[in-house]
């Protein structure tokens, strides 16, 4: 197992301190909850561009929207939950159907948000973001993949969403990986199943893969940290001969990078696919590694579920072969 880097959220702050030192027409707004998501590293060292709106999110991302019409790079910072639920028809309306350069970060996504209970965890924001025509939807793994979204985020012509959550997350790349918009890499190589994940999630994928092999089952891990748009072509070469494709998220398994690669699959590629993920269900306040395993997300649980699908789809296929063995005779 890897050790644990810094929390994406410290990321976020450095990098978008960095490039607004670089580029004066970078602007951060904030909705009253800086000092979490990491947005407060810009008050510090650019105040004049560090925009505090307090609790409106439907007005931050108006003032976003009128930024951007005038030449600013705006990047809005709040949880997760506050961005989609609360703001989703400003986003829609002022964002999206315009086609404006803002970056929406949502910050303590997933499962794993300390104590913060049910009210503040949610599931389905990259189902709902991937639903709105002209966003980009992203979930970076680790701290050198954050840092390279944010980096090309400013450079993008149009609106996107980036998941960013809050605990420590262990590297999964080093300094020569290089992240593009919309490709989706494999991190490790295997010819049993192949196993798709998005997000922090890919980091306990990676380590499930590891105790498989340890069990005699080989799986290829493909990191999506692009779910919209999504690398169609990465997705059908990696499941062309694959017995079982299995997505994993920290997300519901109804809309997200699930649905994602089963809309794909389902047009260009005949293999079976199954997601695991939060099973349509709310969260619950708990210590992570209480929560991870209870939803079955931690490493030795993804281990476990993958190995019972592959058995289930052996046991499937014996039939027919004993029948094929019958007509032979």
């Amino acid at each position: 197992m890897r050790l644990p880097g810094p929390a994406l959220r410290q990321v976020l702050g450095e990098t978008l301190s960095e490039l607004a030192g670089k580029d004066p027409k970078i602007v951060v707004l904030d909705g009253d909850v800086g000092s979490s998501t990491g947005g407060a590293a810009v008050e510090t060292a650019h105040p004049e561009r560090y925009l505090q709106t307090g609790i409106g999110e439907q007005n931050m991302v108006a003032m976003a929207a009128g930024l951007a019409t005038v030449g600013f790079v705006p990047f809005i910072t709040t949880f997760a939950c506050f961005a989609v639920a609360r703001a989703l028809d400003s986003i829609r309306v002022l964002v999206a159907q315009p086609g404006l350069p803002v970056t929406i970060v949502g910050g303590y996504a997933g499962l794993l948000t300390g104590m913060t209970g049910k009210t503040h965890q949610i599931f389905n924001d990259v189902a709902i973001m991937r639903s709105l025509a002209s966003m980009t939807v992203i979930a970076p793994a680790d701290q050198i993949e954050t840092r390279q979204v944010i980096e090309r985020l400013a450079a993008l012509d149009g609106p996107a969403y980036v998941q960013i959550t809050r605990e420590p997350s262990s590297a999964i790349f080093d300094e020569d990986y290089r992240f593009e918009v919309g490709r989706a890499v494999t991190v490790r190589h295997g010819h049993d199943l192949v196993l798709i994940s998005t997000g922090v999630q890919t980091t306990r994928v990676v380590d499930a893969a590891e105790l498989l092999a340890e069990r005699g089952v080989s799986a290829a891990v493909l990191h999506c940290p692009t779910i919209k748009p999504i690398d169609e072509t990465s997705l059908v070469e990696a499941a062309l001969g694959a017995e079982l494709v299995v997505t994993v998220e920290e997300q519901s398994v109804l809309g997200g990078l699930g649905g994602a690669v089963a809309e794909v699959l389902a047009d260009k590629a005949l293999v079976p696919v199954k997601r695991l993920g939060i099973q349509d269900c709310y969260g619950e306040s708990g210590p992570n590694e209480a929560l991870l395993e209870k939803y079955r997300l931690s490493a030795a649980r993804v281990a476990d579920d993958v190995e019972q699908l592959l058995s289930t789809i052996h046991s499937r296929n014996e039939p027919a072969i004993e029948r094929s063995r019958l007509d032979d005779d």
